[in-house]
């Protein structure tokens, strides 16, 4: 499960992702667009050691296409991460919080492989108000396509590459593919397992990445 705070951002993370959107080649996104960024909908996987918090934002630019931006947010920067640093955040609770496109984050392509693979879903959120854990209600929903149980290694290094508006993770024989642009066609091999969702006004799931070797 993943424990949420009552906190105040800065930046929030709309904000953060009105910066950094425009340099991303992707999302074909100017900065007068960005003014109108939206929150659509969002999900979250959990990290097993409790350290990293992984949200994957889908939002959207006025009346442009969904755009898909997986984050992780750590408490110490990620050895050997400079290139993936969207920036830093101060949080009201934790202090601060440096932000990762979560694409070059190892936990987070391990949690998106586990889900994938092992056909999992997003974790429930729980907000801690004072001494209690109040259950966050979840609009989006996430699955993947594998069977449950089968056993997925830990990835501990990755490499990232782009094809078009796809974001392609290398972990070994492993390639999970994140796409960004939402609302396109994509074609998924026979090959591949994929993550699916739905959210509010979005009742047909809508592949989100798929797994193939």
């Amino acid at each position: 499960m993943a424990i949420l705070h009552e906190a105040e951002l800065r930046p929030s993370k709309l904000e953060l992702l009105a910066n950094w959107l425009p340099t991303q080649e992707w999302a074909q996104i100017d900065e007068l667009a960005v003014m109108e960024l939206d929150r659509v909908a969002s999900y979250r996987f959990d990290d097993p050691a409790g350290e990293v918090g992984m949200e994957t934002l889908i939002v959207r630019a006025g009346d442009g296409p969904l755009l898909q931006v997986p984050l992780t947010y750590r408490g110490a920067p990620l050895a050997d991460a400079e290139q993936w640093l969207i920036c830093t955040m101060d949080h009201s609770v934790l202090g601060t919080r440096w932000v990762y496109d979560a694409s070059g984050d190892p936990v987070y392509a391990s949690a998106l492989a586990e889900t994938i693979l092992a056909g999992g879903t997003e974790v429930e959120q729980f907000v801690q108000v004072g001494a209690e854990l109040q259950l966050k209600p979840d609009t989006t929903h996430v699955r993947g396509s594998g069977k449950p149980g089968t056993p997925v290694d830990t990835i501990e290094t990755v490499e990232v590459t782009r094809h078009g508006d796809v974001t392609i993770i290398g972990a070994g024989e492993l390639h999970l593919s994140i796409r960004r642009v939402l609302g396109r066609v994509v074609d998924v091999t026979d090959a591949a397992q994929s993550l699916v969702g739905t959210w509010d006004g979005q009742s047909a799931p809508v592949v989100l990445a798929f797994a193939s070797y």
